[in-house]
C-alpha cells in the first residue's frame, strides 16, 4: 500500500459537522527537533480512529497539541466544524476533549471517587464534597459504559486494568466527547485488553469517538474504524483496517517488514547456570506466593514463563534478584549456592535484569543518560574506580551504548525521561548486557515499544542467547514467548503446572494452559 492512496493528506475544504476532530497542517517544533510536520487528520464522529507510528514518530506530541498542552507552531484544529485555539488542558476539557496519558495520574492513597471529582467537586453546604452526588454520576457513567467502577476503593489497591477505567471515568465524569487513549494497552495483560476494546465498543456505541494511539498493529486492527499513520513526525497515510494487513502497516509506519519473533539454531549447552530448586515465597500472613518452584536455565538457553498476570511472576523475580526472601528451596548460580547472598551481590556476580515497568524501576527520569547508565552497576567497571564513580569512564560507555544499541538521543547528558519509551527501552538493554552477565531476567522486555525497537532488542536477546547467556524470559506477549523460547513454562497460582515445546505450542493452547483451562499439565519438576 503507498501512502497515495491515502486521505490523510488531504486537508478539509469545508467545515463538516459530521467530523469530530480536523487536524490540518500541524507543525510543532523544539530546539533541533521537529515533533511534527504538516500532519492532517480527520477524526469521524462516534469512531474510533487508531494513530500509529514508532516511538519517538510525534504521536504523543500531537495528541498533547489537541488536548491543549501546548499550542502548534504552525496549523488549525477544528473540533464538531468549529476552529479552536487551545492555550490549556481546561480549555480543550471545556470543549469536550479527555485525555488518559499512557501513564496514570491517579493517587494511590485516595479513594476512586476522590480520584475522579479530584478538581470537579461537586459541593454542598458552603464547599463540602457532596459525595451522594458525586456517587451517584460516578455510578451512572460506570453502568452506561460496562466501566465497573467501584467508589470506594483505595486507588493502590486496583490493579492495571481498573486503574486505566477509573482514568476514562474520570474523563467522561468531566463531560468528555472526544477521548484521547495514548498507547492505553502499553501496560495491560491480554485479558485487560479484551476488557478495554469491549468498554471502546460501548462508548462507541453511546456516540463518543475515541482517539487511540498505539503502536501495536494486531490490536488496532481490532478495535478501529479508520488508522491513521505517522512516520517521522508527520502523515504518510490513513486506512480503513478492514483493506490492510500488520505488515503493510508495518511497512508504512517504518519501511521495512514487521519483525518476527524467532529463534534459529539451538545454542543450548549441557552447562547449568541458574537452578531453582523447591523455591517457596510467602506473604507476611504465610500464604504461598511461590510454591515449590522447579526449573534450570542452560547456558545459550532462553526459558520463558507463560501466565496471567499476578500468578507469581514478579514474586519469582524478585526472590532470583534477593529482593523477596523465600522461605524453602535453593537457588545456585553456577556451582555456588547464592540463595542467602544479597541483592548487591547477585548482581555483581552476573545476574542483569530488564525490569517490568521501565519508568518505576528500572530508570531515574529526570537523572541523564549517564547516571541511568550507572544505576545498578555503580560498583562495577567501568563506572566504578575503587570507592569512587568514574564519570569519565561511565560516560564513555554510556556512549558507547547509545552507539551500540541506537539510542536515539541529542547526546547523554539529556534526561531518561526526554527520550522515548523504546529509546528508554534499548538504553536499559544496553546496560543489562553490558558487563558480561551470565543470567539474564528479562521482564517483559518489549512492552510498550514499538516494531523497530522490539525487533531491536530480539536480535540483542538472539546474540547474547548464542553467546552463551542464560535467560529467564517473562512475558504476557504469547507470540514472544512461543517464538523467543527454547524451554517454555506455565505459571499458575505460584506453582510451574505446564511445560510445553515452544516448536509445536498454539498461543491458545498456551493461553488455555495459562488460565488452568487445560488438562495438561504436570508437576513443575526440573527441566
Amino acid at each position: 500500500m503507498s501512502a497515495d492512496s491515502a486521505v490523510a493528506g488531504d486537508p478539509v475544504a469545508e467545515p463538516d459537522t459530521r467530523l469530530a476532530v480536523v487536524l490540518r497542517g500541524i507543525t510543532k517544533r523544539y530546539p533541533g527537533v521537529i515533533a511534527n510536520q504538516n500532519v492532517n487528520i480527520s477524526v469521524r464522529r462516534g469512531h474510533v480512529h487508531a494513530i500509529v507510528g514508532e516511538n519517538g514518530a510525534g504521536k504523543s506530541t500531537l495528541m498533547k497539541t489537541l488536548y491543549g498542552m501546548h499550542k502548534p507552531d504552525e496549523g488549525d484544529i477544528e473540533i464538531d466544524g468549529a476552529p479552536v485555539h487551545f492555550s490549556s488542558p481546561s480549555d480543550a476539557i471545556k470543549a469536550g476533549i479527555g485525555m488518559v496519558h499512557q501513564h496514570f495520574m491517579l493517587a494511590d492513597n485516595l479513594t476512586v471517587l476522590e480520584n475522579i471529582v479530584l478538581g470537579a467537586e461537586p459541593t454542598h453546604g458552603g464547599g463540602v464534597l457532596d459525595r451522594r452526588a458525586a456517587r451517584r454520576k460516578i455510578t451512572e457513567i460506570s453502568d452506561a459504559y460496562g466501566l465497573g467502577i467501584k467508589p470506594d476503593v483505595l486507588v493502590e489497591r486496583l490493579g492495571v486494568g481498573d486503574r486505566q477505567r477509573v482514568e476514562i471515568c474520570k474523563v467522561l465524569y468531566r463531560g468528555a466527547k472526544i477521548l484521547i487513549l495514548d498507547e492505553p494497552t502499553a501496560v495491560l495483560v491480554p485479558q485487560e485488553v479484551d476488557e478495554l476494546f469491549g468498554n471502546l465498543r460501548d462508548l462507541k456505541a453511546e456516540g463518543l469517538t475515541v482517539l487511540f494511539i498505539s503502536h501495536k498493529l494486531d490490536e488496532v486492527l481490532a478495535v478501529a474504524d479508520e488508522i491513521t499513520v505517522i512516520r517521522r513526525g508527520t502523515t504518510v497515510a490513513t486506512v480503513d483496517p478492514k483493506q490492510t494487513t500488520a505488515r503493510k502497516l508495518a511497512e508504512l509506519m517504518v519501511g521495512s517488514e514487521l519483525p518476527v519473533p524467532e529463534l534459529r539454531e539451538s545454542t543450548v549447552t549441557d552447562v547449568v547456570q541458574l537452578d531453582v530448586s523447591g523455591l517457596t515465597v510467602a506473604d507476611i500472613d504465610g500464604r504461598k506466593l511461590l510454591d515449590d518452584v522447579r526449573f534450570r536455565i542452560r547456558k545459550g538457553e532462553i526459558v520463558g514463563i507463560g501466565g496471567v498476570e499476578g500468578n507469581g511472576q514478579a514474586e519469582l523475580v524478585e526472590a532470583i534478584l534477593g529482593l523477596r526472601a523465600a522461605v524453602a528451596g535453593q537457588l545456585r548460580l553456577g556451582e555456588q549456592d547464592i540463595t542467602h547472598w544479597s541483592t548487591r551481590k547477585r548482581r555483581e556476580a552476573g545476574i542483569a535484569y530488564i525490569p517490568e515497568d521501565r519508568h518505576r524501576q528500572g530508570l531515574l527520569l529526570e537523572a541523564p543518560l549517564w547516571e541511568n547508565r550507572i544505576l545498578g552497576h555503580q560498583t562495577e567497571k567501568p563506572n566504578a574506580r575503587g570507592p569512587l564513580i568514574d564519570i569519565g569512564a561511565a560516560k564513555r560507555d554510556t556512549q558507547r551504548i547509545v552507539d551500540a544499541y541506537d539510542v536515539r538521543t541529542p547526546g547523554i547528558d539529556v534526561t531518561a525521561a526526554s527520550l522515548s519509551g523504546g529509546n528508554q527501552q534499548k538504553l536499559i538493554v544496553g546496560r543489562e548486557m553490558s558487563g558480561n552477565p551470565v543470567v539474564l531476567i528479562a521482564s517483559h522486555p518489549t512492552r510498550g515499544v514499538d516494531v523497530g525497537a522490539q525487533a531491536a532488542i530480539w536480535d540483542h536477546l538472539r546474540a547474547a542467547r548464542a553467546g552463551g547467556l542464560a535467560v529467564l524470559l517473562i512475558s504476557a506477549d504469547l507470540d514472544e514467548l512461543i517464538g523467543m523460547s527454547d524451554t517454555l513454562r506455565v505459571i499458575l497460582r505460584g506453582k510451574l503446572v505446564a511445560e510445553m515445546d515452544p516448536k509445536t505450542v498454539t498461543p491458545a493452547e498456551l493461553g488455555a494452559a495459562m488460565t488452568g483451562a487445560t488438562a495438561s499439565v504436570e508437576d513443575g519438576g526440573a527441566a
